[in-house]
């Protein structure tokens, strides 16, 4: 949509020792960056001290950043692909293939699924603000495994079957969650959806790209089975 709009919580604080995100975001790097020379303090007391960098790292779309926010429905985001404009030597998009493009490791289960954990509409980041999500049509919960139709009848799993799902690593422990129900989306054979944080459970804190550190979240070589039985949860 390209449009940014400054928000507001709609309720007052339950405490005053309740910090905001950015204040949270600010210690975190206070406490493990000690000697960054970033006065992490300065920023979380005023967030257009944040705008203002944004603005100097992206001056051609942020622009009087602080100003344009306070303007009544916000300000559009400029997109030069979306209007076909390439900046580029060649004028053109330009495709690279780089070192790293071949990361999952393949696995030697037959039944293995790859899962990609997923944000609902309803949800920014970790903030949840309901349980509906208009895009995949659920509504009133997240308890969700979105399935390939094929690997559901592979796996002898209906629409609205509760399934549980278990990660696959050679690390000596076991990682399950359950209580997800199996629903049909067009999603390619051999990987599943589901939300996070539901299934951050699976995912093995040394599972992430080697070089920025991110988690591997997208890509959780797991097993799905029919939750009929008490859910097995390991260690």
């Amino acid at each position: 949509m390209s449009m940014v709009h400054a928000s507001s919580g709609f309720f007052e604080p339950p405490s005053p020792h309740v910090k905001s995100e950015v204040a949270i975001i600010c210690g975190i790097a206070k406490a493990t960056l000690p000697d960054s020379g970033i006065d992490w303090d300065f920023f979380a007391a005023d967030y257009d001290r944040i705008r203002d960098k944004i603005r100097e790292v992206f001056p051609e779309l942020f622009d009087n950043f602080n100003e344009q926010i306070r303007r009544p429905g916000g300000f559009h985001l400029a997109n030069p692909p979306r209007q076909r404009v390439w900046n580029t030597a060649t004028g053109r998009a330009n495709f690279l293939i780089f070192p790293g493009i071949d990361e999952n490791p393949p696995v030697p289960n037959p039944e293995m699924l790859r899962l990609a954990t997923l944000r609902s509409h309803d949800q920014y980041n970790t903030t949840i603000y309901s349980l509906d999500d208009r895009y995949r049509g659920v509504f009133g919960g997240r308890m969700v495994a979105f399935m390939n139709e094929t690997d559901m009848k592979a796996r002898g799993i209906a629409e609205g079957d509760l399934v549980e799902i278990e990660s696959l690593f050679d690390d000596g422990r076991r990682r399950i969650v359950g209580g997800f129900w199996a629903k049909p989306h067009n999603i390619a054979a051999g990987t599943i959806g589901a939300y996070y944080p539901e299934t951050n459970a699976l995912l093995p804190v040394s599972y992430h790209d080697v070089k920025s550190g991110t988690p591997a979240a997208k890509s959780i070589p797991v097993l799905v089975r029919p939750h009929s039985a008490p859910l097995d949860t390991g260690h």
